[in-house]
């Protein structure tokens, strides 16, 4: 097996399952690649080398009796939203936090796996924006093009991936937040059903929106994470039937009807469609058809939408605002979040919750036509580094919207979403597509990535060695 960024997750579990590498020398290998690149992209909060280089050893004592596990060995990261023993938690904000005492149900599963957590990602305060800025950690930075954005919240774990450093990482998606670093890095991002993937040590995250999704280069790695994380703490708020990603990943899907929807969500702030992006969505529309399949355009029945949104984000904000150590250290923007979130906490939260039976009826009305809706997962190519970071609240939320407006009512739904990669416009900058199914869907939208993925080749196309990588003039 090679040491270059190349190998993929089940690449890299088949190798060590196979002798052909130990666990310490591919996390020795990671660990360097991520200092190399950490002064370019700062994609890590916390990177744990001598805990990681503990879990390999381990990890190779396992593999040298015979233990075989989905992930044994193989070096991974974590957005830091997620608990893992021993380090702390910031969740993108300033202030000293303490050390976790337990890991999350979902690292749970990871080390269960075999896993060997390497670090964790760099995330926005809080996952507010789609873009990983912020003073407490500075700025992440894209690997194909030094001078934009990943995107966010998950951009450390999308930047960590596109770059090579680690196979694949878990991110968090509560308002495209998996699905927008990945259309802006070229990756696969999957935003599972709600409760796939445990938030544990939180019955669920940001009342109902937010989950748990993997990032990778391939569907198949994607899936391999996925199953890997997934599962259940008793105390979970949400817990679907189980699915098998990986194998979904190897079927083919058969021949289905697909709504391409460019329409955009009602939010009464400006927005439009960048024409490279709707030319790259268009021409992925054209291969699904190529492909067999029967493609029109068709918008599912947003409505008001919105308005069960922002209750909902806004009160989980002022939640995670309760954890933090000194809240007078955070950005203007969260305090103006949080302060709304108290406000909306109790009937509008409520009756936000009570809407999505009837949101599930209308929205989904377009799969009595359509098996799959594809539409851009965001409006524009990614922006360069510092276009939101200093905008009042209001001037951040217009911006936000007009990047990034066809993400969220997913998040409202608590159905599942695949973005895949479109291809790349002006500049080398990826866009993509996301794949969209009603509830518990994953099977079927993770066998159609597959099938578009070997058409595509996406997962052969790399960003240039970071000291060849353009940076902002």
């Amino acid at each position: 097996m090679t040491a270059d960024r190349s190998a993929g997750l089940a690449e890299t579990a088949r190798a060590l399952a196979d002798g052909e590498v130990s666990a310490r020398e591919l996390t020795e290998r990671a660990l360097a690649r991520i200092e190399a690149a950490q002064p370019v992209l700062n994609a890590f909060r916390v990177i744990r080398a001598e805990a990681a280089l503990a879990e390999a050893d381990a990890a190779d004592r396992e593999l040298a009796v015979g233990g075989r596990k989905p992930l044994l060995g193989v070096p991974v990261a974590v957005k830091d939203d997620t608990d893992v023993a021993g380090e702390p938690t910031a969740f993108g904000c300033p202030g000293d936090f303490p050390p976790k005492a337990e890991d999350a149900e979902a690292v749970r599963r990871l080390r269960a796996a075999g896993a060997v957590i390497v670090g964790k990602t760099n995330t926005c305060e809080l996952g507010q924006w789609p873009f990983t800025e912020g003073p407490a950690f500075g700025d992440t930075r894209n690997p194909w093009h030094t001078g934009h954005t990943p995107g966010g919240s998950s951009g450390g774990s999308a930047a960590a991936v596109a770059a090579g450093l680690v196979p694949a990482a878990l991110g968090s998606d509560g308002a495209g937040s998996v699905r927008i670093p990945a259309a802006w890095t070229h990756l696969v991002g999957i935003k599972p059903q709600r409760g796939r993937i445990s938030t544990w040590p939180w019955p669920e995250a940001f009342n109902g929106i937010t989950v748990n999704g993997p990032l990778a280069r391939t569907v198949a790695d994607a899936a391999l994470l996925l199953d890997a994380a997934s599962g259940n703490h008793a105390d979970d708020a949400h817990q679907p039937p189980a699915i098998r990603a990986v194998e979904a990943a190897g079927r083919e899907p058969g021949r289905l009807r697909i709504a391409l929807s460019l329409g955009m969500p009602f939010t009464a702030t400006p927005k439009r469609l960048h024409p490279l992006v709707r030319g790259k969505v268009v021409e992925l529309a054209e291969r699904l058809t190529a492909l067999g399949h029967e493609v029109a355009e068709a918008d599912p029945r947003y409505g008001q939408i919105g308005l069960a949104f922002v209750p909902r984000a806004t009160a989980g904000v002022a939640d995670w605002v309760r954890e933090v150590p000194d809240p007078s250290l955070l950005d203007r923007r969260t305090k103006e979040a949080a302060r709304l979130g108290k406000l909306l906490g109790g009937a509008p939260l409520r009756l936000s919750r009570r809407a999505e039976a009837t949101l599930h009826r209308r929205v989904g009305a377009v799969f009595d036509t359509y098996d799959v809706v594809l539409a851009p997962t965001t409006a524009t190519p990614p922006p360069r580094i510092g276009t939101m970071a200093g905008l009042s609240g209001w001037r951040t939320d217009q911006a936000m919207i007009a990047a990034c407006p066809y993400a969220w009512p997913w998040n409202v739904l608590g159905w599942p979403g695949v973005n895949v990669p479109a291809g790349r416009v002006a500049g080398g900058l990826p866009v993509g597509a996301q794949l969209l199914g009603p509830a518990g869907s994953e099977p079927l939208l993770i066998s159609l990535a597959a099938q578009l993925e070997d058409d595509r080749r996406w997962h052969e196309q790399w960003p240039a060695p970071l000291a060849d990588a353009q940076a902002a003039p």
